[in-house]
């Protein structure tokens, strides 16, 4: 087993006590919670006339139901206006923060957690979403959870856990122009698999990592779910530092959060360098020993989209669709659904093929330097007259600076519909959904059958500048082929 990893140095200092059935039972310091999957928690503790024991560490937003279009209440849809006023009571009668729609802070949960400063080095976070493991970014801990987990939180503020491996993936040399974290991570899954990951925690490293901003990093932390990793994360650093230092820009004049469930660092610097020395020994000691090792040279990866049904069916733009014989046996009858449900041919490439929906948004590319970066393609153009297209920001705060920098003008004036903060199109749980046999390039994390909303519906995986070249061409586009784009 792994030695001197953070996750073995967090893990210890969260572990309460070894259990009979061989589990650990962990600490939790951030207990994240929205209204999909924590209803049913609180109904479980109701049945046990239990309460949130520690409801400061506890918070609450909404992102999956919240429509992105009209967010006037009651929402047009029963079973979305039901499941936000349960949240509501919830939360009302345990003492739990909400950031609700309009409150300035609402958003995905996990670009609000981050951005408020709520995910810390070092910490155990834990919330009822797969995709938690984005605040791994952070050199947390942070875990996806069910409905029985949730309602163990919110009764003991502990979870009952099994130990993975660590694999470290190191990420080596330069990335190249317009080639980003999603291109990293969809390149990771494609090596190693939708399933690799089982029994692993992921360790990311190397140059290409390092030079990634926190937004970056937490794009790929976000996707170790997809690799079928139980979490992933990245050693906290001067970037981790800065990053934290900024959002503390946000506390008010005695250090704390806005929710004023805990104090933040940024208040008192003394404090904030007291905390930071606590982060730079949880790092990775230079000698950690891994369960596993796997390097990937950052100067080969190239714009990346999927071109079937899983996140790990990917290619470089450049390279053609495989032929399902030359894949291992067990991958070909997969590939061949895929192929057949995405009508793409082997051996062509991904470009040129038409997209009727352009999609930015997803708790993976909705942080302001995605938006940044896909309204740098799009200004001065229009999106295609074949092409529905819209710009969901990740949370209330995204939007806010966005607006501020004139990026939601760059949007509309391209022809973008401009949203409001939520989930929106990466799953088919509010009122944005793909229609019959669409075709979406989406910056989103899944691209499965169904998932975004129509059983016929096709989903492109892809960067967000990516994806915005798609909306301007009407096709999936190399980005970097596009006349006149900057070259950062």
């Amino acid at each position: 087993m792994s030695r001197g990893t953070l996750y073995d140095k967090v893990w210890d200092e969260h572990a309460v006590t070894e259990l009979p059935t061989g589990q650990t039972q962990l600490f939790v310091g951030l207990h994240l919670i929205h209204e999909v999957t924590s209803p049913q928690a609180f109904g479980m503790l109701g049945e046990r006339d239990l309460e949130v024991a520690y409801p400061e560490l506890t918070h609450a937003t909404v992102d999956h139901i919240v429509p992105t279009a009209d967010q006037s209440r009651p929402f047009g849809d029963d079973a979305a206006e039901e499941m936000m006023s349960e949240l509501e009571r919830n939360v009302r009668d345990s003492g739990i923060v909400f950031d609700d729609p309009g409150s300035g802070n609402q958003g995905i949960v996990h670009v609000i957690g981050p951005e408020q400063g709520l995910t810390q080095p070092g910490m155990t976070v834990v919330c009822g979403d797969s995709h938690t493991s984005t605040h791994g970014a952070f050199g947390a801990l942070a875990f996806g959870i069910g409905t029985s987990q949730i309602r163990d939180v919110l009764a003991t503020q502990t979870i009952a856990m099994e130990k993975k491996e660590v694999r470290k993936i190191e990420v080596t040399g330069e990335l190249g122009s317009h080639v980003g974290a999603k291109d990293v991570i969809l390149t990771i899954i494609r090596k190693l698999g939708v399933e690799g990951g089982v029994g692993y925690v992921y360790e990311y490293g190397g140059s290409a990592i390092e030079s990634l901003g926190m937004e970056g990093r937490m794009s790929i932390c976000n996707m170790s779910i997809e690799g079928g990793a139980r979490a992933g994360y990245v050693n906290p650093d001067e970037t981790t530092y800065d990053w934290l230092r900024e959002t503390d820009a946000f506390a008010d004049s005695e250090g704390r959060s806005p929710s004023g469930s805990r104090a933040k660092p940024g208040g008192d610097p003394e404090e904030f360098e007291r905390r930071k020395e606590y982060w730079e020994s949880i790092r990775s000691d230079s000698d950690a020993e891994y369960d596993d090792v796997v390097t990937i040279d950052g100067d080969e990866i190239e714009p990346v989209v999927t071109w079937g049904t899983t996140p790990g069916q990917g290619i470089g733009i450049s390279e053609p669709i495989p032929e399902p014989e030359d894949l291992p046996e067990d991958k070909q009858d997969t590939a061949r659904r895929s192929q057949e449900h995405m009508r793409v041919t082997p051996g062509e490439t991904m470009q040129g093929y038409d997209v009727d929906v352009a999609f930015l948004g997803s708790c993976t590319n909705a942080r302001l330097p995605d938006l940044r970066d896909a309204a740098e393609v799009v200004e001065g153009r229009e999106v295609d007259s074949s092409v529905r297209a819209m710009v969901v920001p990740g949370s209330e705060r995204v939007k806010a600076a966005a607006e501020d920098e004139g990026l939601d003008e760059v949007f509309t004036e391209a022809g973008f519909d401009w949203r409001g903060a939520g989930c929106s199109m990466c799953l088919g749980m509010n009122e944005d959904q793909l229609e019959g046999d669409e075709a979406c390039a989406s910056s989103s994390n899944r691209n499965f059958v169904g998932r975004q909303g129509s059983k016929e519906g096709r989903t492109v995986l892809m960067s967000p500048v990516m994806v915005a070249a798609a909306a301007v061409t009407g096709e999936v586009t190399d980005v970097r082929e596009l006349p006149e784009v900057a070259v950062r």
